[in-house]
């Protein structure tokens, strides 16, 4: 994989089950030159990450994914990269968010107690599963306790059996907010997953129009969703609207079938990505 990258992963600091040193030794066996640790609405498992890929030769990119709501469009992903993630202003917002996301965790624990109690089984707390996180409890973390009980055969059996049932809402960033963020810490703002806000080509077409007047600056055109036809219109409108293009498996160690720098198997993001991303961040 040499000159390879991969711009999208997840560690033990979101909804990850690998830590960020662990995520940088997986891509130096791989033999990928750079990553970016783009965790959900956090940023501390940055700089283990960077001293990680320090260490054995791996560029590492700060980044952050942040869940945005646009318009009628909900839990919309927005990737900011290159952003100064020591930010007071930054940090406060984040511990808010994980705060919300700490409380979030803990009524679904609450709901997924009340399905084990219908079903004669033994509760689960969620210390069990924050003993797993490194940072945000995540749903992976309490999947994780019900497959270690027995509840769930894996990690899907656990989502379909009790983590989607018994969910709770997120809170989101307004889109503006998040983009003016990634602005004002000198970030590159990218979509990332574009078809999973709408697989209506037009619809879609409408809303990264209407995400560049706003100040979008790119999209992720390779993903682990798209397919090829989708991820050749991403980058086809990403060279005519002068943005930056980048792809990322999106990888949190959880998913069948989608491994880190090949995401399902296709997947081959050139170096050139990161050398854009840098000359378009301040």
């Amino acid at each position: 994989m040499k000159n390879l990258v991969d711009l999208h992963l997840h560690s033990t600091f979101s909804d990850g089950v690998r830590t960020p040193s662990a995520l940088v030794a997986m891509a130096s066996e791989l033999g990928l030159r750079a990553i970016a640790l783009a965790d959900h609405d956090a940023v501390d498992g940055i700089d283990e990450a960077l001293a990680a890929g320090a260490a054995c030769g791996v560029e590492v990119l700060p980044a952050l994914e942040f869940s945005v709501a646009f318009g009628s469009f909900k839990d919309v992903h927005l990737l900011g990269y290159l952003l100064d993630h020591h930010d007071s202003g930054l940090q406060a917002t984040l511990r808010e968010f994980r705060e919300i996301r700490e409380t979030r965790s803990e009524a679904i624990v609450d709901r997924i107690n009340e399905k084990l109690a219908w079903e004669g089984k033994n509760s689960i707390s969620s210390a069990e599963a924050a003993a797993l996180a490194g940072g945000a409890l995540g749903r992976p973390h309490i999947a994780q306790v019900l497959m270690s009980k027995g509840y769930a055969r894996g990690m899907q059996d656990a989502f379909n059996r009790y983590l989607v049932p018994c969910d709770v809402p997120k809170r989101y960033f307004p889109v503006e907010e998040a983009l003016a963020t990634i602005k004002r810490l000198g970030g590159v703002a990218v979509l990332a997953h574009p078809t999973s806000v709408t697989n209506e080509r037009e619809t879609l077409l409408e809303v990264l129009d209407a995400l560049c007047a706003l100040g979008l600056d790119g999209v992720e055109a390779f993903n682990n969703i798209c397919n090829d036809q989708e991820s050749a219109l991403l980058r086809d409108y990403a060279e005519k609207r002068g943005l930056v293009w980048t792809g990322g498996s999106d990888y949190h160690g959880i998913e069948e079938g989608i491994n880190m720098g090949t995401g399902r198997g296709n997947m081959a993001i050139p170096y050139s990505c990161v050398e854009e991303l840098r000359r378009r961040g301040r």
